[in-house]
């Protein structure tokens, strides 16, 4: 009776893929549909993006049907197995058979039976939203990966943050499932890193005993290297490079970005110059610029929450303090205010932008605001939603900075860009009249003290006469000013600052 039920089920489904095609091929019933729209080649636009739409959703609930096949299959198997069986033969059975019916290696085939456990057991709320259509396969693994190594506690309060929206502090923005599942995990990477109960500033140490440089041979007399390394550094050195190999592009220059890239590091590796192809002379001093956002009290030393590196996410507070207070040349110093963490908005009666309002847009957005753009170069352009022309002012609110490639799909094709409402985020809306959101920074309020913490402060402020008072029952501090500000090093760094 099951597998008959199953056999039909999949019949029915194979019989609406076939209807599907057939509407896309044009055949019977679909042409005169087509016919009858006033504008019959945008409606048969509409109807193939209605089906990619369509097909997104299926594949997402069959993703959650195989996940859930595949875990009651593993339970039923050990229900059945022999008790004298070891668990390990019991385990590498169960891969096995997976594997082959589904003709993926035993090493997938694990991979899936370990994502569909956790999904199954500690992630209820993604595994719902997979089986309605409304989170993708990708969207799930992302979930199930920054998930393993929080208790169940922090990984409950991570799907509840994106996926429930009666959670005390949900997401903003752009809903997970609307967004590429690359950039849905680096919201849910900087959740994680914000909430995980083991200090960042302890998770930082362990990693930075793990930096290594890799090599890998690779087709066609071609090989890899990559570097695992602190996140100041590898930040600093992809815009170092980034900024190198701008400066190397001209009019006459036949090389990508990309390819003069790769050429700055091997040459900046092996030798002391820039490819000898190039005259120095023509090329600007590079002078890479990175974003740190920190929040006050933890630029202070008082608290110990994670900064975060722009292009990258949340970085130990420590790391902050040590690009502010030893003055790096490569970095903007931000700081977010103590109350709600975002950004102010700022406005400018001329046309042009002053660098403070590109630095704020660069903070603001975080990448290029095209929906599933991940470009955070510096060369993103500011440019007006509302433009210029048509009355559009030079404030924050009316400002965006798509990323080159965006730029121009902007102002050559009819995808136009929208601003926020008082419903809607801001986003994008296509040729077809669709529309997209943008994703937005999950911004959250910076930690008040509860407690002072000397250990973390500079030793000219440990020492200094300026101390907080923790009143008795409460958990803030006030603030008694007889002479220095509490973290006076790094304040005056920041203030006199000309990076």
């Amino acid at each position: 009776m099951g597998s008959a039920a199953v056999a039909k089920a999949y019949e029915d489904i194979i019989a609406a893929i076939a209807v599907l095609n057939s509407v896309l091929n044009g055949a019977e019933g679909s042409s005169s549909e087509v016919s009858s729209e006033a504008d019959p080649l945008r409606g048969l636009e509409d109807t193939c993006l209605d089906i990619l739409s369509g097909a997104a959703g299926v594949e997402a609930r069959v993703a959650g049907l195989k996940a859930r096949a595949a875990v009651k299959y593993a339970d039923i198997a050990q229900a059945v197995a022999s008790p004298d069986a070891p668990l390990q033969a019991q385990e590498m059975a169960v891969t096995a058979e997976v594997a082959c019916v589904l003709a993926i290696g035993e090493r997938a085939a694990g991979a899936l039976l370990n994502q569909s456990q956790m999904l199954t057991i500690a992630l209820p709320l993604t595994l719902s939203a997979l089986q309605a259509g409304t989170i993708s396969w990708q969207h799930a693994r992302a979930m199930v990966e920054e998930a393993a190594t929080l208790d169940s506690a922090g990984a409950a309060a991570l799907e509840a943050h994106f996926l429930d929206p009666d959670a005390p502090n949900p997401a903003r923005g752009c809903p997970a499932g609307e967004m590429p599942a690359s950039r849905f995990r680096h919201q849910a990477r900087t959740w994680r890193e914000r909430h995980h109960t083991e200090s960042i500033e302890k998770r930082h140490a362990k990693g930075v005993l793990d930096r290594r440089v890799e090599y890998s041979p690779d087709q066609d007399g071609m090989a890899w290297l990559s570097a695992y390394l602190p996140a100041d550094q590898a930040a600093a050195i992809w815009n170092r490079t980034t900024a190198v190999a701008r400066g190397l592009q001209g009019p006459d220059e036949p090389l990508t970005l990309t390819q003069l890239r790769a050429d700055v590091l091997a040459t900046a590796l092996l030798s002391s110059g820039i490819p000898a192809e190039h005259d120095p002379g023509q090329v600007p001093p590079p002078r890479a610029h990175v974003l740190v956002t920190v929040p006050v009290f933890s630029l202070f030393g008082a608290t110990e929450e994670p900064a975060m590196l722009d292009g990258f996410g949340p970085i130990p507070a420590s790391m902050a303090r040590d690009l502010v207070a030893n003055g790096a040349d490569s970095f903007y110093r931000v700081l977010v205010d103590p109350r709600d963490g975002a950004p102010l908005e700022i406005g400018r009666a001329s046309y042009r932008l002053t660098t403070a309002m590109r630095n704020w847009l660069r903070m603001r957005d975080g990448k290029c605001p095209f929906p599933g753009c991940s470009n955070h170069s510096l060369d993103n352009e500011a440019d007006h939603i509302l433009a210029w022309h048509k009355g559009g002012t030079t404030g924050i609110s009316n400002l965006g900075q798509p990323c080159p490639k965006h730029h121009r799909l902007r102002h050559t094709s009819t995808w136009r860009p929208t601003a926020a409402s008082k419903n809607e985020p801001p986003g994008w809306i296509s040729p077809t009249g669709r529309h997209y959101k943008s994703e937005h920074q999950d911004w959250e309020p910076p930690h008040w003290p509860t407690e002072p913490n000397p250990e973390a402060m500079p030793e000219a402020s440990r020492n200094g006469p300026r101390l907080p008072v923790w009143r008795e029952g409460r958990g803030d501090a006030d603030f008694v000013h007889i002479g220095l500000s509490l973290g006076e090093d790094g304040v005056e760094r920041f203030l006199h600052s000309t990076a």
